[in-house]
């Protein structure tokens, strides 16, 4: 073998070595940079796992406040409810009572009315002057300011406290 033949052999073996040392150079570097990405990749996934964390129990405190104030919203339409209902019962209540007060009213003022026909000196506080003679030949005119309950500027104890006396 001559020395050019050996001097191809080994150019050709420095050079598949230096192939070999090449390929494994990029190999390491892709692996490497695979794992670093990896990693990176890992770090970004843990991260967006503690965001998604703390967003979730954000959303959690957010649902159960909606949850309370829902609840709340539910017992004041209840006690809304409620007190409408009791103020419709005070209010037919009070309708009731004022139907009652009105017949008891009118059944009041019947006997009133039928006191009044039956009663002679009463007639006086109808307005209408009654006139009758004394047996001194006097006459006597009875005007509802006559009365005992009649209001206190129109009693006749005022008017003849005031000079007025009706003879």
């Amino acid at each position: 073998m001559d020395s050019s033949t050996i001097m191809w052999i080994v150019v050709a073996v420095v050079a598949v070595i230096l192939l070999a040392l090449l390929v494994w150079f990029l190999v390491r570097r892709s692996r490497t940079a695979a794992a670093e990405r990896h990693e990176a990749e890992r770090a970004e996934a843990a991260e967006l796992r503690r965001g998604a964390e703390r967003e979730r129990i954000d959303v959690q405190e957010r649902e159960a406040s909606a949850q309370k104030l829902d609840a709340e919203a539910r017992l004041q339409q209840a006690e809304a409810d409620r007190k409408a209902a009791e103020a419709a019962r005070l209010q037919q209540e009070a309708q009731d009572r004022n139907a009652k007060v009105g017949e008891s009213r009118a059944d009041v003022e019947e006997r009133l009315r039928r006191a009044d026909e039956l009663d002679p000196d009463h007639r006086a506080t109808t307005g209408t002057v009654y006139v009758h003679d004394t047996d001194e030949g006097h006459r006597t005119e009875h005007r509802p300011e006559h009365r005992a309950d009649a209001p206190p500027d129109t009693r006749a104890d005022r008017a003849e406290g005031e000079g007025r006396h009706h003879t």
